[in-house]
């Protein structure tokens, strides 16, 4: 997978489109990401102790990775990534500019 956590990332489909994140959690076995501030749920939690009153949170959901694009700053927009070798090492970089990321 090529998103990793703290990942700038920019949605490129959904209700959400065009915000940007840093990406918080990945689930590679699904798929998805968690992004920070993006595709927000209300979980309503009932009350725990006695005398305390229920409440709605909002929580992070996990978003497919297929509506999301890495965020390339010296391009200012979402970019596809190639791999390219500095010091006989793999870094990721963007496709337009080459910048790595």
């Amino acid at each position: 997978m090529i998103l990793k956590k703290n990942d700038n990332v920019i949605i490129i489909s959904g209700k959400d489109k065009g915000k940007k994140g840093k990406v918080l959690k990945v689930l590679r076995l699904i798929n998805k990401v968690q992004i920070e501030g993006i595709n927000l749920k209300n979980k309503h939690q009932k009350p725990r102790k006695e005398g305390e009153k229920g409440q709605t949170i909002q929580v992070n959901r996990p978003m497919a990775v297929s509506n999301v694009a890495l965020f390339c700053s010296a391009c200012s927009r979402g970019v596809r990534v190639r791999s390219k070798l500095v010091k006989d090492k793999k870094v990721r970089a963007c496709h337009k500019c080459g910048q790595t990321l």
